[in-house]
């Protein structure tokens, strides 16, 4: 017998009013929606999450200040993108998308996604969530997007960023690594050779980072200075190739306690870039150039 995908705990229902003053304009770059009420589920999928839809996220973005975002093909849906065209229609002008690789994209869709409001394609890569890289399907999925110059996300693990960085270098569209690249500094800090890597690709002028997802790190056992340390190595030498995001409903959360609050998430950029100029370029300019959005 199959076993069933577990099923993950809800998003907090009541984000703290953050101290951070976010500025007119600002952006959440990576966040979710699950509305299996309107949509049915992938069947094949690694969790099952309750509902959360658009209109709690839209809560959820008045309260932290949030003007804009992208809305984020989730897991669950699997290639279905009719949920993230519809939470972009919901959002009234507010949001862009990003969709899920897929080997059956043609031309013609992605100019039909295009004029839904997508401007974005993620590549799930991370061996932990049974992802094997396809050199062919990475090489298609950016000749297919780079006419539109959709950025290319990858959600990467830390060891592959050196050995698939001549790779990345080469790619048309420009490219994202997300959730600070997956790289546990703990083995060897900021010298490691895998954040070594990232901080080329960063100085290549031709890569961003999303700084999403720090909640996953102090999870895993990491100190939040070490997350911190992350942050500002990248805004060193890349201060204006830097986006965040909530990653709110906050999938594969399966303990008690362990869900954020996203409130505190935000605040949490009063460390992470203690500079007003920082904080201005990673929620307002480089979103708002990046995901092209007038």
């Amino acid at each position: 017998m199959q076993s069933m995908p577990p099923v993950n705990f809800p998003p907090d229902p009541n984000p703290r009013t953050p101290r951070l003053k976010v500025p007119p304009g600002s952006w959440d770059t990576h966040f979710h929606v699950w509305a299996p009420h309107l949509f049915a589920y992938a069947e094949k999928r690694n969790h099952t999450p309750p509902a959360a839809p658009v209109e709690h996220y839209l809560g959820v973005a008045d309260v932290l200040g949030l003007q804009r975002g992208v809305m984020v093909q989730p897991n669950a849906h699997g290639t279905d993108t009719r949920v993230t065209l519809d939470a972009i229609a919901k959002s009234r002008g507010r949001f862009r998308g990003m969709i899920r690789a897929d080997a059956a994209l043609t031309p013609h869709e992605v100019k039909r996604l295009h004029a839904g409001g997508v401007r974005g394609l993620r590549m799930a890569l991370r061996k932990r969530d049974g992802h094997v890289f396809n050199p062919d399907l990475f090489h298609r999925m950016a000749a297919l997007i780079a006419p539109m110059n959709w950025p290319l996300d990858l959600q990467i693990d830390g060891e592959a960023i050196e050995p698939l960085s001549a790779l990345i270098l080469g790619a048309g569209p420009p490219v994202i690594i997300d959730t600070y690249g997956y790289i546990d500094i703990r083995g060897g800090g900021v010298q490691q050779p895998a954040f070594r890597a990232m901080l080329k690709l960063l100085e290549s002028r031709k890569v961003w980072v999303k700084i999403q997802g720090a909640n996953r790190f102090l999870d895993m056992g990491l100190a939040f200075a070490d997350v911190v340390k992350m942050a500002q190595a990248y805004l060193s030498v890349a201060p204006d190739r830097v986006i965040w995001g909530t990653d709110w409903p906050h999938s594969s959360v399966y303990q008690p306690g362990k869900m954020p609050n996203d409130g505190d998430l935000l605040d949490m950029l009063l460390e992470l870039a203690p500079s007003e100029e920082h904080r201005r370029k990673i929620l307002v300019e480089t979103p708002t150039a990046l995901f092209d959005f007038d």
